[in-house]
């Protein structure tokens, strides 16, 4: 409790993205093509293992989606080597990099600094460069192919910044470990479904030596799997705490309809 005092409030807010149209006609052909498989697969007896493996493979390609469609190409993370020829994208093309433009832009306007972590590598790398086509501003980036010294300059970059910034993470490479208290604002641009991971990510800048208020953003694509899964983990703690090791790997082992119903669009 003495702790808590000596700690800024945290408000959590979810941030709810609509597809584009072009993402959901790709996320409509991932669960065709699933559906059609899955109906083969049981005429051939098909394993539990593999069974588990397309359910795993099917919800990394609809969270991809929902992130936004360039990510199914391949991007390669290392600095400075994203291609735009190849992972072209706008906010036209995503739900998500429209909400974030416009958060991040009323976050710069206020003075702030924000933290922004993502599961993918190739997401961080998309975002760094899109950032910097829409404010102009190289963005320190986080990720687990940096070596040490090339680690520890990207967090003095957000640390000693006098401009607002956003500092991407992955996940992984960011999510424990770090003091980032310059930052206002923790912006969770997809779901590992992990509450214990992502709690310590959270913590990155609401942890002791933070006296003002953290505001965090959980981005959630309307009416998709991220949203059924949401809901349930809500209406369901003994399930959220549950998966705190396992991740989304809980889902690989439902059942045809359940699953269905979880990785299903909403009209």
């Amino acid at each position: 409790p003495a702790i808590g005092l000596e700690i800024g409030e945290k408000i959590e807010t979810r941030e709810y993205c609509p597809l584009t149209p072009s993402q959901r006609r790709l996320y409509e052909d991932e669960l065709y093509s699933f559906r059609a498989d899955s109906e083969t697969a049981r005429r051939n007896g098909e394993s539990g293992l593999s069974r588990r493996g397309r359910v795993l493979a099917l919800l990394t390609r609809l969270k991809e989606i929902c992130d936004t469609p360039a990510l199914l190409a391949p991007v390669d993370a290392s600095p400075g080597s994203a291609d735009s020829s190849r992972a072209d994208s706008s906010p036209a093309d995503s739900g998500k990099l429209a909400r974030l433009f416009d958060l991040l832009e009323s976050i710069f306007e206020s003075g702030e600094k924000a933290l922004v972590f993502t599961q993918y590598a190739k997401m961080g790398a998309l975002l760094r460069e899109r950032l910097l086509e829409r404010f102009g501003v190289r963005m320190p980036f986080l990720h687990g192919a940096l070596e040490p010294k090339a680690r520890e300059a990207e967090i003095e970059s957000f640390r000693s910044s006098k401009e607002p910034v956003a500092f991407i993470l992955s996940l992984r490479a960011g999510g424990f470990g770090l003091n980032l208290t310059e930052a206002t604002h923790v912006i969770h641009f997809d779901r590992w479904w992990n509450p214990a991971v992502e709690n310590q990510a959270t913590d990155r800048a609401h942890r002791i030596g933070q006296t003002r208020t953290v505001h965090v953003h959980t981005f959630i694509c309307s009416g998709t799997v991220e949203d059924h899964v949401d809901r349930l983990l809500e209406t369901k703690r003994e399930l959220a705490d549950g998966v705190i090791s396992s991740g989304e790997s809980f889902l690989a082992h439902m059942g045809d309809a359940e699953l269905d119903q979880i990785v299903s669009l909403d009209d």
